[in-house]
C-alpha cells in the first residue's frame, strides 16, 4: 500500500511539475518583458504594488477555502462512494464563492482610492493615481483567476491535474502579449489588460471539464444547514484568517521597501520569482499531489500511511529544493543577468536584484517544506494550527524587518533576510507540532535526506560557482549566447556532480525515482 500511494504520488506530481515546469519559464519572459520594455522604475513599482490586494483576495477566497475546506470535505465524500452527496455540498460552496467574489469585485473597484494606500503607503501624487488605476483594471483579473481556482479544487478532487496545471501557462502568456504588444502602445495599462485576457483564458480552460462532472449533480442552491457545509465553515474561517496574516508579510514587505530608493520593490518581486521558480515546481507540484491522497487516508482512518506518504512528499521536497537554494545562491548574478540585463534593465540593476536573492535563498527551503506540511494540517481538518503559527510568524517578520533597516545598511535584502527568518521559524514549528501528533514524521529518514542533501548540495554549488567563473574569464558576457552557456554549463555540471553525489551517498529519494524510471522505460518496451 505504502508504494502504491508512493507511485500514485509520483505520478501525479510528475505531470503537476512538467506543466508547472513550462508556466513558470513563460512566467520568467513575463518578467522579462517587464524589465525590458518598462525597466526598474517607479511605474514598474507601482504595477507590482498594484497587485498585492488583488493577490490576497484570491488567496483568502480560493487559496484557504479550497485547500482548507473544500477539497478534503468534497474528497471525504468521493472516498465513501457518495457523489450525489458530494455534489450537494459543492453546488452551495461553489454557488456562495461565486456570489462573494462577485461582490468583492465591485466594492473593489468603487472603494480603490481607500484601498491604494494599504499597499503603497511611499506613493503619492501621479504614482498614486496610477495605483488607483492599475488595481482598478486587475480586479476582475482576481474574479476570473479565483473561479479558476474553485474549478481547480472540483478536478483535484477527481485526481485531473493536468488542466488546472495547464490554466497558468495561458495566464502568463496573456502577461506576456500584454507587455510586448500592447506594452509600446498603451505603457504600462497594457500588463493590466494582459492579465485580464489572461485570468479569462485560465478560467476558460478548466470550466468545461468540471461542466462534465457537474452536468448530472450541480444544483442551483444555497443550503447553509447542510453538516458538510457547516464543516467547511469550521475549516475554512481559521485557514482565512492564517492566510490573511501570512499576506501581510508580503504587505508588510512591500510597504516598507516603498520607502526605499527607488526600484526595490522591483528587485523584492524579482528576487522572490526567482525563489519561486524551483518553490512553485517542485514543492507546489509535490504538494498539490499528495493533497487528495492525503485527505482520501484522513478519511478512511489510515493514520500511519498518512504518516508515511506525508513525510516521503517532505523528503522528496528537501531532496530537491535543498540543491536549487545552494545553486541559486552560487549562480545568483549569472542567473538574474541572463534573465533580467535587457532593454531599461541594466547591470545596476542585476546587482541589486541579485543582492536581494541571495537573502531570500535560506526562505526557500522553509518554504517548500512549508507547502506539504500545510497541506499536512488541512488533510487532517486542522486549521487552527497554522492560524497561530502563522500569526507569531508574521510578528516576527515584521520586528525583524523593522530592526534589519534600522540596524544595517542592507536595504531590500534586509527585508528578504527577514522573510526567510521567519519562514524557517515557521517550518520548525510546523514540523515539531505535526510530528508530535502523527508520530514517526520527523525521523532519521527525514533528517538523514536533509544532512545528505545539503552536503551534495554544498559540493554542487562549489563546483558550479567554479565552473561560471572560468567561463565568465574565457567569454564576453555583453553576449546574450555566452551568458546562456555561462549559465547552463554551471547549471549542468552541478546537477551532475549532485546526482552523482546521491548516489555515492546512498539518498533512497535517488533510488525511488531511477526505480521509477526502470519502471517506465520496461514499461515502455
Amino acid at each position: 500500500m505504502e508504494n502504491e500511494n508512493r507511485e500514485q504520488v509520483a505520478k501525479a506530481a510528475s505531470i503537476v511539475m512538467l506543466a508547472i515546469l513550462v508556466s513558470r519559464i513563460l512566467g520568467f519572459i513575463r518578467e522579462r518583458a517587464v524589465a525590458e520594455v518598462f525597466g526598474r522604475t517607479a511605474t514598474t513599482d507601482v504595477f507590482f504594488a498594484a497587485f498585492a490586494l488583488p493577490d490576497l483576495m484570491y488567496q483568502l477566497l480560493v487559496g484557504g477555502a479550497l485547500s482548507s475546506a473544500f477539497i478534503p470535505v468534497f474528497t471525504e465524500y468521493l472516498a465513501k462512494d457518495d457523489e450525489k452527496e458530494a455534489w450537494h455540498v459543492a453546488s452551495v460552496f461553489l454557488n456562495t464563492t461565486f456570489l462573494i467574489l462577485l461582490l468583492v469585485m465591485i466594492l473593489g473597484v468603487i472603494f480603490t482610492p481607500y484601498l491604494a494606500p494599504l499597499v503603497g503607503v511611499g506613493f503619492s501624487g501621479e504614482q498614486r493615481d496610477l495605483l488607483v488605476l492599475l488595481m482598478r483594471v486587475t480586479f476582475p483579473a482576481v474574479f476570473f483567476t479565483a473561479l479558476a481556482g474553485l474549478c481547480m479544487g472540483v478536478l483535484h478532487s477527481y485526481q485531473v491535474f493536468l488542466l488546472p496545471a495547464l490554466g497558468p501557462i495561458i495566464y502568463n502568456l496573456g502577461q506576456i502579449l500584454g507587455a510586448y504588444i500592447l506594452g509600446p502602445l498603451i505603457g504600462i495599462m497594457g500588463m493590466a489588460v494582459g492579465t485580464v485576457l489572461g485570468a479569462l483564458g485560465n478560467f476558460s480552460i478548466q470550466f468545461p471539464a468540471v461542466t462534465g462532472r457537474a452536468k448530472k449533480h450541480y444544483r442551483p442552491v444555497l443550503d447553509f444547514k447542510h453538516p458538510g457545509i457547516r464543516r467547511m465553515g469550521m475549516l475554512m474561517l481559521p485557514a482565512i484568517l492564517g492566510l490573511s496574516i501570512s499576506q501581510l508579510n508580503v504587505i508588510v514587505s512591500q510597504n516598507l521597501a516603498s520607502t526605499l530608493e527607488t526600484g526595490s520593490i522591483v528587485a523584492l518581486r524579482l528576487a522572490n520569482r526567482l525563489i519561486n521558480f524551483p518553490l512553485g515546481i517542485f514543492a507546489m507540484g509535490i504538494s498539490t499531489a499528495v493533497f487528495p491522497t492525503l485527505a482520501r487516508l484522513t478519511a478512511r482512518g489510515q493514520t500511519e500511511e498518512f504518516s508515511t506518504t506525508l513525510s516521503f512528499g517532505l523528503r522528496i521536497v528537501f531532496f530537491i529544493t535543498i540543491p536549487s537554494a545552494f545553486g541559486m545562491a552560487f549562480l545568483r548574478v549569472p542567473i538574474v543577468r541572463l534573465l533580467f540585463e535587457s532593454g531599461e534593465f541594466f547591470q545596476a540593476d542585476t546587482l541589486a536584484t541579485a543582492f536581494t536573492l541571495l537573502f531570500y535563498v535560506p526562505g526557500l527551503i522553509a518554504q517548500a517544506a512549508l507547502q506539504v506540511t500545510t497541506r499536512g494540517f488541512y488533510s487532517l481538518q486542522d486549521t487552527k494550527t497554522p492560524v497561530k503559527i502563522g500569526f507569531v510568524t508574521v510578528v516576527l517578520n515584521f520586528l525583524l524587518s523593522l530592526a534589519l533597516l534600522s540596524w544595517t545598511d542592507l536595504g531590500s535584502g534586509g527585508l528578504a533576510f527577514a522573510y526567510s527568518l521567519s519562514s524557517i521559524f515557521n517550518m520548525v514549528l510546523a514540523l515539531r507540532i505535526l510530528g508530535r501528533r502523527l508520530g514517526g514524521l520527523v525521523d532519521k529518514r527525514l533528517l538523514s535526506t536533509f544532512l545528505k542533501s545539503s552536503i551534495a548540495s554544498l559540493a554542487m554549488g562549489v563546483s558550479a560557482f567554479f565552473t561560471a567563473s572560468v567561463l565568465e574569464s574565457n567569454l564576453s558576457m555583453a553576449s546574450k549566447l555566452a551568458q546562456l552557456v555561462q549559465t547552463f554549463a554551471a547549471i549542468g555540471v552541478g546537477v551532475l556532480v549532485y546526482f552523482v553525489l546521491s548516489v555515492v551517498l546512498k539518498m533512497e529519494e535517488t533510488q525511488f525515482l531511477l526505480g521509477l524510471l526502470r519502471k517506465k522505460l520496461k514499461a515502455g518496451r
